[in-house]
């Protein structure tokens, strides 16, 4: 068992995030539960409601900094000088014009590493285009595989976001820092969400390359084409999901629902029957009197949650995997777990700027300096 207050995994790495939207703050929300010391960068008067909402500027202090004045900008230079990372998420280009290009600061500070994240990547002829997680999951061929037959689905934005985005951010980080303890040297992470979409699809990929992936939806093993591996509606409209891939899950699912199959589970000339016949089976009792029939089997039977259900699940439960946030609404908590090095619970969200002149003076700056800032507008106290 690791001890109460036992440093975090990230203990003592350092880094400054310039304050956006989506997945770079899941990234520094991310760094600063594993136990790294991250202090957000909040535009004084922020408003963006996509900026303020979300719960993802949780667990770090923020300061308001204006880096439209060279002070401001000079502030963050300061920070900067003995920081491990530098964390942001804004269009190709505009780091440099704030004048905070990453040759510059790799030159006053050789180990820092500038993790950027962006739609599509620093460089190419769609770098300087709007977008956002659906759109990269589209042009990624990942949204193209979801959904039925008739249509790809709008995602919620899990996909291009977080999962092709932020934690692709997070491994580039943690990468560059392993590869600075071998060479002593950072680097510049140049992580795109429409990349890392596409590659959470390397095998579905593979395997249309191989010949055994219909490049449609509905119509492939893994995607809702093969009956055992689908959603069934219940008898009272909600729903419970099935994988039972192999063939003594399919043999107790079979059993479990009693009913009887001709033929064997992968010709798929049984399909539209074996469908059928679980469609019939399912409707007739409802979600959780299957959830209780196939409790403790091996049959791959789930039932659909809900998102408030999700967290009071037994599993969920009995392994503390959400948590309060401090406000009262239960999150999930920051996976995953190491033995020796917990992660943080995750801590309140703080007003923009909340935290500027205490920070700053705890991280060197003199108690005039920031009176000084502050009086000329170049950090503001939230």
């Amino acid at each position: 068992m690791t001890e109460p207050g036992a440093p975090g995994p990230l203990d003592g790495v350092r880094v400054v995030e310039l304050g956006g939207i989506g997945p770079a703050p899941f990234a520094a929300m991310h760094l600063a539960e594993l136990g790294a010391e991250v202090v957000r960068v909040d535009r004084p008067g922020e408003s963006n409601r996509l900026a303020l909402s979300g719960g993802l500027r949780r667990s770090r202090p923020s300061i308001a900094v204006d880096l439209k004045r060279p002070d401001g900008v000079g502030v963050v230079r300061r920070l900067l000088a003995d920081a491990d990372v530098l964390l942001e998420g804004y269009r190709p280009g505009v780091l440099e014009r704030l004048g905070l290009a990453p040759g510059d600061l790799l030159a006053a500070n050789p180990r820092l590493v500038v993790a950027r994240m962006t739609g599509w990547g620093q460089d190419g002829p769609w770098a300087q285009r709007a977008g956002h997680d659906i759109t990269y999951a589209a042009v990624s061929g990942t949204l193209h595989a979801l959904g039925p037959r008739e249509r790809p689905i709008a995602p919620v934005p899990a996909l291009g976001d977080f999962a092709g985005g932020s934690l692709y951010l997070v491994t580039g980080v943690l990468a560059a820092l392993v590869a600075r303890g071998t060479t002593g040297r950072g680097q510049v992470v140049d992580a795109a969400m429409a990349e890392g979409s596409a590659h959470l699809l390397t095998m579905v990929h593979t395997m249309l390359g191989e010949g055994v992936w219909r490049d449609e939806r509905e119509a492939n093993l893994l995607d809702g084409g093969a009956p055992f591996y689908d959603v069934y509606a219940c008898a009272d409209g909600r729903f419970v999901a099935v994988g039972a891939l192999e063939p003594q899950f399919w043999a107790e699912l079979v059993e479990r629902l009693g009913i009887g199959i001709e033929g064997e589970q992968y010709d798929t000339s049984t399909w539209p029957a074996q469908r059928e016949a679980f469609t019939a089976a399912f409707a007739a009792r409802t979600r959780d009197e299957w959830a209780a029939l196939f409790e403790g089997t091996d049959a791959c039977v789930a039932p659909v949650l809900s998102l408030a259900e999700a967290a009071h699940h037994p599993q969920a439960v009995a392994r503390g995997s959400f948590v309060d946030d401090g406000s009262g609404h239960l999150v999930p908590r920051t996976p995953p777990r190491l033995s020796e090095n917990p992660t943080r619970l995750p801590g309140p969200e703080p007003v923009p700027g909340a935290d500027t002149t205490s920070w700053l003076v705890a991280h060197g700056f003199g108690e005039d300096e920031v009176a000084a800032l502050v009086a000329s507008g170049a950090v503001v106290q939230g």
